[in-house]
């Protein structure tokens, strides 16, 4: 009997642990029932001897298939509503656009002229339009002119460089002078796809009248109410006020930095093309000037358009001279543009990276045409401000969480080691 007592404890043990890790057991599963996914209250051990909770997956709950549905439904309806109204909200959005890079130039009027707000803004869309105007009077009949002379010259042309031995050898084997005049006869009728550009700005990005009227009434409302507009929405934030707030400010300037930026350059590329067409004694010089300003508000291709507008234009002056000094003119000052002139005049406002900035601008031109490229890297700079404000924030509370475990480690191991 003695010696049968510590066998009939050990088997009383082992039963009693047993016991233990299947109640264990049953209060994981039932957890798991509730929540649809929970850790054993008894941990296993792994092959390096530590112990390791084990994860059961359950299914969800009703409740939460529930849920999950509802959320489907409305995403899908939200969608649908946005699909229908997609034109408002593209007019809402450009309006936006033209009330943000128009605001700091409202606001310069506003602070050293004793007139009306609303006044000043009508005095600057008065400008606008006479800009527009001026671009479809002058520009475009002078262009026009240009192209149907250089038709018209195009046999002449060639004649003289047929005169040139080498030119004429290549020529007789694959027909340059033969192609150049037909591509120059046809030039008038390229010339429509060419002035398009500029009809998508002015009038045919709209395609009503009255859309372009929406569009001014909501520009000037935003640039007349917009900062009552923000407060009130800022307002229904909470403690998040300062943060949206500050996040508008860094949105507003880094679009009104390459509005204001973008059109200083416009006017340098058209001064100082209008000077050396009027060195080379090119007719029509400061029209031919704003076609290149014009064209230089495009991002990515739009300065490379103008040049060779303008390249065809000195050719009927004195070619090939006129037009080999004008190609190396624009290369030229298109370094100068992209490494000098650029970061003075945009800073560090648009830091956007390279692949962003042409799918940006790929993806704003097949949405709005020539007006969604002209938008498309403000856009892009917004999106990214917005993006880099939520993921430090983001990280900035998962530091907070990580670190709260270890000061109560640390105050806990304090509290042990002082009872």
């Amino acid at each position: 009997m003695g010696a049968a007592g510590p066998e009939v404890d050990h088997a009383t043990q082992t039963k009693s642990a047993a016991v233990g890790r299947l109640i264990a057991t049953g209060d994981s599963t039932e957890g798991a029932g509730q929540g649809g996914t929970t850790a054993d209250q008894a941990p296993r051990a792994g092959a390096d001897g530590d112990e390791r909770p084990v994860v059961r997956l359950a299914a969800p709950s009703a409740r939460a298939v529930v849920r999950m549905v509802l959320l489907l439904v409305v995403t899908a309806v939200l969608l649908y509503l946005l699909w229908k109204v997609r034109t408002v909200v593209r007019l809402i959005g450009i309006s936006l656009f033209l009330a943000l890079a128009l605001i700091p130039v409202v606001d310069a009027f506003d602070r050293r002229l004793r007139m009306h707000r609303a006044a000043i803004i009508l005095i600057v869309y008065i400008v606008l339009l006479g800009a527009v105007v001026v671009i479809g009077a002058v520009v475009v009949p002078s262009l026009v002119k240009e192209i149907g002379q250089l038709s018209h010259d195009a046999p002449r042309y060639a004649r003289e460089l047929r005169g040139n031995a080498t030119f004429r050898h290549y020529d007789n084997r694959y027909h340059i002078s033969g192609k150049l005049v037909a591509d120059a006869r046809g030039l008038p009728h390229a010339l429509g796809k060419l002035v398009g550009p500029l009809q998508d700005v002015t009038v045919s990005a709209f395609s009503l009248i009255g859309q372009l009227v929406t569009v001014l009434a909501i520009t000037f409302l935003l640039i007349l109410h917009g900062r009552e507009y923000v407060n009130l929405g800022l307002a229904l934030t909470g403690e998040r006020e300062e943060r949206y707030r500050r996040l508008i400010i860094e949105v507003n300037q880094a679009v009104s930095k390459y509005v204001l930026g973008n059109i200083i350059i416009s006017l340098l590329a058209t001064l100082v093309t209008w000077i050396v067409l009027s060195i080379l004694g090119v007719p029509y010089a400061l029209s031919l000037g704003l076609v290149v300003g014009f064209f230089d508000l495009l991002p990515l291709i739009g300065a490379t358009l103008g040049a060779i507008v303008v390249a065809i234009a000195t050719v009927p002056v004195n070619f090939p001279i006129a037009t080999i000094v004008w190609i190396a003119f624009i290369i030229v000052w298109q370094r100068i543009e992209d490494y000098v002139v650029q970061p003075l005049v945009y800073g560090r406002a648009l830091n956007v990276n390279p692949i962003v900035t042409i799918v940006s601008v790929l993806v704003g031109a097949s949405l709005l045409g020539i007006l969604g490229a002209l938008i498309a890297i403000p856009t892009a700079a917004a999106i990214q401000i917005v993006l880099g404000d939520w993921w430090r924030t983001r990280r900035g509370r998962a530091q907070d969480a990580s670190e709260e475990p270890a000061g109560e480690t640390a105050s806990g191991a304090v509290s042990s080691q002082a009872v």
